[in-house]
């Protein structure tokens, strides 16, 4: 009888293994072939990873994924932080306002990225608004610019998980004992040097979840690209990410697709590890 609850797991752990853990050691193993999704495979060793690094097309890939997530973490985090703070008082409405700005972060991405490509369009609310107050020198084509598009993407991110980032500094503001920081204000400390002495440091815990996040969702970021822009103008927004859904999908090089998959997981494998490598040793520092 023992035995059952076991027994019964075991149909679920093998769906788990062939269709999780079997696709991921294949795409690994297709990662050194040339295959094009219907031939027999050739193994060809290196030679999809020297592709990938002495190409200009992939290397803009790797930047633009390094550059967003960058941007998407600092932005995400600073505003979450504020947002935090400012909701932590005594506001009458703070359990509202919590609920409204937390509200996005349970969106499909797909579904706020389609919303903010009509904020983007040319007759979209952006330029009317710039029109309104006297800047028509600043419209443009918000998604076809170059320079700009990959930071419309980033506004978009920054907009829908900001709340998730509030929510984390929240829980670690709201786990604060109010007996500090009442005994500073009574010693006279300013309210920047209270957050800076005491807050600050007592919030390390919760930046390590939200920073680890969000570093994860940033250099995975694939819908709110393909959605909005495609990867595009040209190469202007192509991450990892799309490039591996388009030469996998797109072009059939089902091969070098996956060498990118591979190039993305151990990116993300290594930059956490890092990360919380050096968030942990911070916490142990402050506290």
């Amino acid at each position: 009888m023992s035995r059952a609850p076991l027994t019964w797991a075991v149909p679920a752990l093998l769906v788990v293994f062939v269709f999780h853990y079997g696709a991921v050691i294949a795409g690994g193993w297709y990662a050194f072939t040339d295959w094009d999704g219907f031939t027999e495979p050739d193994f060809v060793g290196l030679e999809n990873f020297a592709r990938i690094f002495s190409s200009s097309q992939a290397l803009g890939a790797l930047a633009n994924t390094l550059k967003l997530t960058v941007a998407f973490v600092i932005g995400a985090n600073a505003i979450g932080l504020v947002l935090a703070m400012a909701l932590n008082k005594g506001l009458k409405s703070r359990f509202v306002l919590r609920s409204v700005f937390f509200a996005p972060v349970v969106m499909s991405p797909l579904a706020v990225a389609y919303i903010w490509q009509f904020v983007f369009e040319v007759q979209g609310p952006v330029n009317a608004l710039l029109g309104t107050v006297g800047l028509e020198s600043w419209q443009r084509v918000w998604l076809g610019d170059a320079t700009f598009a990959i930071w419309a993407v980033w506004a978009v991110m920054v907009w829908q998980f900001s709340g998730l980032c509030m929510a984390f500094y929240l829980a670690g503001l709201q786990s604060i004992p109010e007996d500090l920081t009442e005994a500073a204000e009574i010693d006279g400390a300013s309210s920047w040097r209270t957050f800076r002495r005491i807050v600050f440091p007592m919030l390390a815990p919760a930046a390590t979840v939200s920073i680890s996040l969000t570093t994860i969702f940033g250099l995975r970021v694939f819908d709110q690209i393909m959605a909005l822009t495609r990867g595009g103008p040209g190469y202007a927004t192509e991450t990892l990410a799309t490039q591996v859904y388009k030469q996998t999908f797109a072009f059939g090089n089902f091969g070098y697709g996956a060498a990118f998959a591979l190039v993305l997981t151990a990116l993300v494998l290594v930059v956490s590890a890092l990360q919380l490598t050096i968030l942990r040793r911070r916490e142990r520092v402050l506290q």
